[in-house]
Formats: C-alpha cells, structure tokens, sequence
C-alpha cells in the first residue's frame, strides 16, 4: 500500500571524503521498499559519530546499504511492502537503519522501526534509536551489567554517553563518568550519574578506585581507545567486562595485559551498523519490552542538543566535531 510519493527527493551526499563542507543536498529517487520494509517519510534524522566517520572516508556503508549518511531517523509510513505486517500507512515510528537517514524518504525493514514513544516528537525520537540499540547491546547484553554493580562511562556527556548513564542508573548500577569539563560533568551528575570525573584535572583510574573503595568497575563502556586500553584494566574490577566500541584516541595501544590474566578481565567490542537484520530486531524487541516503558515515564530520555535544517547538515557536523555538544545532536528534516 502507498501514498502518492514524490519520485525524487532531497538528500545529503557526501561529494567526496573530507570535512563537514563536504556534505551537499541534491536530488535523489525515493527508494521503493522491499518486500518486508516500510518506506518512512523521514520528519527528523539523527546525527552521530559514524556520521562523521563516513564523510571522511573511513567508515563506508556495509553492502546494500545507500551512501547517504544518516542511522536512525523518525517519521510517518508512507509506504509499505507485500509482507509487512505490523505497520500501516501513517503509523508514526523511529527506526534504525543501515544508512539513507540524511533524507526526506528511507526504506528500512519493519522489524528495525518501532512506534515513536507515548509522548515524544519526532526530534526526540529520532535521537534515540542508534544510541539506546548501541547501549542495549554493549553494555547489558555483551557487558552484562547488572543492578548494584559499577559502570564506568567515557565520553559521559556524548549521545552514547547520556544514553548509558540514564539506563544504567534506572536499571539500578552505580554509575561513574568521565567528561572534559566542568559543565558537561554537572550535565552528568544531573543526569543521574554518582560520580562525574573531569579527565583534563582528574586521574579517571584513582577516582574510580576511591569511589569503589578499591573494588573497580564491573564494567567499562569505552570509546576512546588509545591510552586508556591500559588505564581501564588498571580500573576494572576482579572479572569486570571492559566493552570497546569506538577508538578515538586510536586502535592501536601499549598495555599490560598480565592484568587480563590477573583479574579474570573480559575485553570485548563490537559494531552495529553491518549487524544482519534479524540481530537489530532482537534488539528492538528488548527495548520495547524493557525501555520504551521507562521512556514514556520520562525516567530516560534523549539529551537534545542542538537542531539543524536537513540542508545544513553540515554545520551539524562541525558542532559534534567541535566536542561542545552535550547531548545528541538532530536534523530536521521536514
């Protein structure tokens, strides 16, 4: 079943590997939606460290996916395909998707989209589904947290940070950041966090080690790489999982991994985007069933930073490369 839909659309291309300007609206077809998809009039897309990562060339899109940039995105059903079932046309829903979001249509398969939650917008809700899959997944199912355990977030006051911090505090862990100022830390704090430790005045492994009375953390979300591979197994705790999920201080480290061996560590990491379908609709189900409940509570919520115009997507880019953004970071594309 469908709507009329225009042919052709706007959309964000990437007109060759570089910097935010490298980001230009152009024409493009509406894509048809397959068999089990649903075609998604997008109202609001999400912009996200990937994002970033694919515009400058070094994050390209799994196969089959389009080249447009954008993951997650929030709109209205325009379309459906033959064997889709849980959606009809003009059903509000927030998705994820595998690339195509910068746009004013996105096909994506209905398993992968959810109905927007009680009470949300489509700002908002196009800034929840790459984070609070990416947090799903990392740290409660591959990291295991558990209620009254320790979580250490770095990068607290980014998307994936302010995700983690809210679920990990609603699912009942003690949880300690770390953020690169004064302000983003006190947005921690209020966001639920115990512990907030500047890493440009403060040693991260020594705070953790104080704030746990010499336990550790049970487990580490990381997206820094670099150094601080050796510093989170000196900050882990006996058997405590360290879950990597971006390097950007680099893939490459010196560390002591006699600690792996002394303290039972699990180091683990993992990448979604080129997950099978089957695997992110798993998700999504864990997140309706466990999430989307406490989102329409407002016990967690998207951090909403800043909101740009589709065509100006680059300049959203600039304020998540600029590192002031607290928060998640929007296009409206409406």
């Amino acid at each position: 079943m469908a709507l009329q839909n225009p042919s052709q659309m706007t959309a964000i291309e990437i007109t060759q590997p570089g910097g935010p300007r490298a980001l230009k609206p152009v024409k493009r077809p509406v894509p048809r939606p397959a068999a089990s998809e649903i075609l998604v009039h997008v109202k609001a897309a999400g912009v996200n460290r990937p994002d970033v990562l694919q515009r400058q060339g070094h994050y390209p899109p799994p196969p089959g996916a389009p080249d447009i940039p954008g993951l997650e995105i929030a709109g209205e059903v325009a379309a459906v395909g033959d064997r889709v079932q849980r959606f009809r046309v003009g059903d509000q829903v927030t998705a994820l998707v595998a690339g195509g979001g910068y746009a004013e249509f996105a096909a994506v398969d209905e398993s992968n989209a959810l109905p927007l939650p009680s009470g949300f917008g489509y700002a908002e809700s196009a800034a929840i589904p790459e984070t609070f899959f990416t947090v799903w997944h990392n740290v409660f199912e591959r990291g295991g947290l558990k209620p009254g355990e320790t979580l250490l977030v770095h990068g607290g006051s980014s998307g994936i940070g302010t995700t983690a911090i809210q679920l990990a505090s609603a699912f009942g862990a003690y949880v300690i950041t770390t953020a690169g100022s004064a302000e983003k830390c006190e947005a921690c704090l209020r966001l639920g966090a115990d512990r907030a430790i500047n890493y440009r005045e403060e040693d991260f492994v020594k705070i953790v080690e104080e704030a746990t009375d010499g336990k550790g953390a049970n487990v580490i979300l990381d997206m820094v790489g670099g150094d601080y591979i050796d510093r989170n197994y000196s900050a882990a705790a006996i058997d405590g999982r360290i879950v990597q999920i971006a390097f950007l201080n680099g893939a490459k480290a010196t560390a002591n991994f006699s600690k792996l061996m002394t303290k039972r560590l699990t180091h683990t990491g993992s990448t979604l985007r080129s997950r099978p379908v089957e695997f992110k609709a798993a998700i999504a189900q864990e997140l309706e069933s466990k999430v989307w409940p406490l989102l329409a509570e407002r016990r967690v919520s998207p951090v909403m930073d800043m909101i740009f115009p589709l065509r100006d997507a680059w300049r959203a880019h600039e304020r998540m490369e600029d590192g002031q953004h607290i928060g998640k970071i929007v296009l409206d594309v409406a």
